[in-house]
């Protein structure tokens, strides 16, 4: 992974960050304009919608099989949203997160061979205070 630099600062370089910063900044709009408390399907909808405005493809509870020697479950996990076929979104409506949800996330991305995932959680007063991006 590569290094850049800010403000005489080294650290890494951030995998799909410009994708992640406008993922985040349609949940910020969407978060602020419903404020936090409402179902998490409220929030999967309306962001799905911001995201595909912005022209981007988006899968909702897409479906991730599970495989276990010789056995599939086919309908084993879905995830909550799949942006561009690159970024997982796991959303939540929680007090806290908790490492299990973190866990969640990096396990999708193990199984769906993707890299990076956004863990949103819906219930923080201020979006920013809720999330977490995941890198596997």
């Amino acid at each position: 992974m590569g290094i850049t630099r800010r403000d005489g600062e080294t650290e890494k370089k951030l995998v799909d960050s410009g994708l992640t910063d406008l993922v985040i900044g349609k949940a910020i709009i969407v978060h602020s304009t419903l404020g936090p408390g409402l179902l998490e399907s409220v929030y999967e909808a309306c962001l799905t919608y911001e995201l595909i405005e912005a022209g981007l493809q988006v899968e909702r509870q897409k479906v991730l099989p599970v495989r276990y020697k010789n056995i599939s479950l086919d309908d084993g996990l879905r995830m909550d949203m799949v942006v561009e076929n690159r970024i997982v979104l796991e959303l939540k409506c929680v007090d806290t997160i908790l490492p299990v949800h973190e866990a969640q996330i990096q396990t999708y991305l193990k199984l769906s061979g993707l890299r990076v995932g956004l863990l949103l959680n819906f219930y923080t007063k201020y979006l920013k205070e809720g999330i977490r991006r995941i890198i596997f």
